[in-house]
This record gives structure tokens, C-alpha cells and sequence, in this order.
């Protein structure tokens, strides 16, 4: 067989789930396939030989880290085709340096999370979150300037122009009276009109959004990028929805502001993860927290699975990357 020899590394069983028969044999006519099973699955003998000879490396969730250690076991390997998102925690400098080509499915992966927050922008302008409560006789404090109910002439925050960011930019498309507006410093004002998005600063986002939705990445300068001004500068009334990493947001400060019913929340993500059973957001009734499941899930593996294929295949026949990661990129990225 002609074509790169393939292997694949992610958590134990995850392959049959991830990877269906049809995605087997999509790889299988682009190169040797070494072994259907990931190499966490294999023996240490069988595992050991298929790194060996290995120069595509399907990853997933649970992929073996590319340190020096693994990459002298796998002399041959020159493709990291990713199926999950963020590859942070699987490549380093030693990855980039013997690698020719890392890619991600981070832009797959992106695409359930946009539609949970556009599920959540719209039941949360309609004041679904709270209203369910008050049907179930909870009271849930009113803020005093109560802003208009409804998914009409409302304005939709965007913090970050990542994979996520862009797809909600695009599903908010279909809906002209909602405006969106988006805070990113890699992003210029023709970037944002390309999204149907205008580029405002975090201050102007915050102050004048009527929902709030964090999509950055995760690094030392954004930890905690929304906390005690940045809350309280939210006009009363908003909603701040977060689907990219907990620690972005600083939690001590959000529980009085949801517990005096300003503001709403929803959060898919918390710092830490899960949060304690008697932490104070999951029994407000203005927080809504879901346990980090906006990302693939279930059937929407099969989309990573894909994606990952692509790029594969590109490889194979000499073509670009679509979603090619670079050492350069690891300072941006989630």
C-alpha cells in the first residue's frame, strides 16, 4: 500500500466511539492503517512497534504527549492530525522541531459549542432561565432597570474572534436585530465586518452589551480578564455566558453580582471544575451551570473524526493544511 503508515493515540476505547467503520476505510485508502487501535489499546509490544514505523499520528482526547521520550520511539513520525480541539497539552517544542505538519480540529469542535451559545443568547434574551425559576415559585430578584425581554434590538458581545467566536458571529447572521460587536486585540475592523461584527474595545463590550459571551483563550494574560469592574460595568439586566475556560472569570465576583439579580449567568465552565456542591452559583437561580458539555459530544465526534481525516488526506496528496498549528501559535490559542 502506497501512502503514509498511520497509527492512532487517545484514551483507551475512545477510537471505536470517535472513529467509525466508514472513517477506518477513508484512512485505509490513504495510507497503511498499522492497527484499528489506539496505542494506549495495544500491548506494550504491539504499541511500541506501531510508533515505530508511524508517520501520521491520529490523536483524540487522551493522545500520548510528543516529548523527546515518545518522538525517539517514533523515529518515522512527521503528521500530528489532531481530532479534538486545543493540542497545548500534547505538543512541545521537540514536537515542532521533528514534526512537518501539526493540525487541530478545534475549528470542528467549535461548532457545537457555537450553537449551545446560541441557544443560550436566545433563551436567555427571552428571560427563559429566569422565568423558569419564578414558574416553579422560586423568587428571582428583578434588577431595578429591567431591560426589554426579547430577541429584537439587543446587542450580543463577543470576547475573542477564536474558532468559537467566529462561528457564533456566523449563526448570529440569520438574526439582522441583533447586533454584534466583538473585543479581540489579533482582530481588525475589516476582520470584524467580515464576521457581520463591529470592533469595539472590552470596556465599550462590557458596558454596552446586553449579552456577554467569552470565547478567549486561556493563558496568563486572561485569567481572570473578567472580574469586579468588568462585572460591574455590565448594564443591569445582562446576561455573561461563558463556554471557553473557567478561569477567565472571576467567580467571587460573579456571585453577588447574579445573587442581586443584575445579572444573569450561564456556565459551562467553572474554576474549578466541577464546582463544590455548596458553592454559591450552583444554587442561585440566576446562574445556569451545565458540566462543560458544549463541546463534542456523542455524534459530533464524527465531525473531529472528519476534519482529521481531511487534513490527513491533504497530507498524503501533498496539499495545505487548513488548520495547520504552528509553535508561533501556542501563545494565542486556547
Amino acid at each position: 500500500m502506497s501512502g503514509p503508515t498511520i497509527a492512532f493515540s487517545m484514551y483507551a476505547g475512545l477510537e471505536a466511539a470517535a472513529f467509525r467503520p466508514g472513517h477506518l476505510d477513508r484512512l485505509a485508502a490513504l495510507g497503511d492503517v498499522l492497527d484499528p487501535l489506539a496505542v494506549e489499546s495495544l500491548p506494550p509490544e504491539r504499541a511500541a512497534a506501531v510508533l515505530a514505523e508511524a508517520e501520521v499520528l491520529v490523536g483524540h482526547w487522551g493522545c500520548a504527549r510528543l516529548d523527546v521520550d515518545l518522538l525517539d520511539r517514533a523515529p518515522r513520525l512527521r503528521m500530528l492530525a489532531y481530532a479534538a480541539g486545543t493540542v497545548r497539552d500534547v505538543v512541545t517544542a521537540e514536537t515542532f522541531a521533528r514534526l512537518d505538519r501539526v493540525t487541530s480540529a478545534a475549528a470542528a469542535n467549535a461548532e457545537p459549542v457555537a450553537e449551545y451559545t446560541l441557544a443560550a443568547i436566545l433563551w436567555a434574551n427571552k428571560d427563559a432561565f429566569a422565568e423558569r425559576e419564578r414558574a416553579r415559585g422560586i423568587d428571582v430578584p428583578r434588577p431595578v432597570r429591567r431591560r426589554p425581554v426579547g430577541n429584537w434590538n439587543k446587542r450580543i458581545g463577543l470576547i475573542g474572534a477564536s474558532h468559537v467566536g467566529r462561528a457564533v458571529a456566523r449563526l448570529l447572521g440569520p438574526f439582522p436585530h441583533l447586533e454584534v460587536v466583538v473585543s479581540d486585540p489579533y482582530l481588525d475592523e475589516a476582520g470584524a465586518a467580515a464576521l457581520g461584527a463591529r470592533l469595539v474595545d472590552l470596556p465599550e463590550l462590557m458596558s454596552t452589551s446586553d449579552v456577554v459571551s467569552v470565547h478567549a483563550p486561556w493563558l496568563p494574560e486572561t485569567e481572570r480578564m473578567i472580574g469586579a469592574p468588568e462585572l460591574a460595568a455590565m448594564r443591569d439586566g445582562a446576561v455573561l455566558i461563558n463556554t471557553s475556560r473557567g478561569a477567565l472569570v472571576d467567580h467571587d465576583a460573579l456571585v453577588p453580582e447574579v445573587e442581586s439579580g443584575r445579572l444573569t449567568a450561564v456556565l459551562d465552565v467553572t474554576e474549578p471544575e466541577p464546582l463544590p456542591r455548596d458553592h454559591p452559583l450552583l444554587h442561585l437561580p440566576g446562574c445556569v451551570v451545565t458540566p462543560h458539555l458544549a463541546g463534542s459530544q456523542g455524534t459530533e465526534l464524527s465531525r473531529l473524526a472528519e476534519l482529521a481525516i481531511d487534513e490527513v488526506e491533504r497530507w498524503a496528496t501533498g496539499a495545505a493544511a487548513r488548520y495547520p498549528v504552528t509553535a508561533a501559535d501556542l501563545g494565542r490559542i486556547a
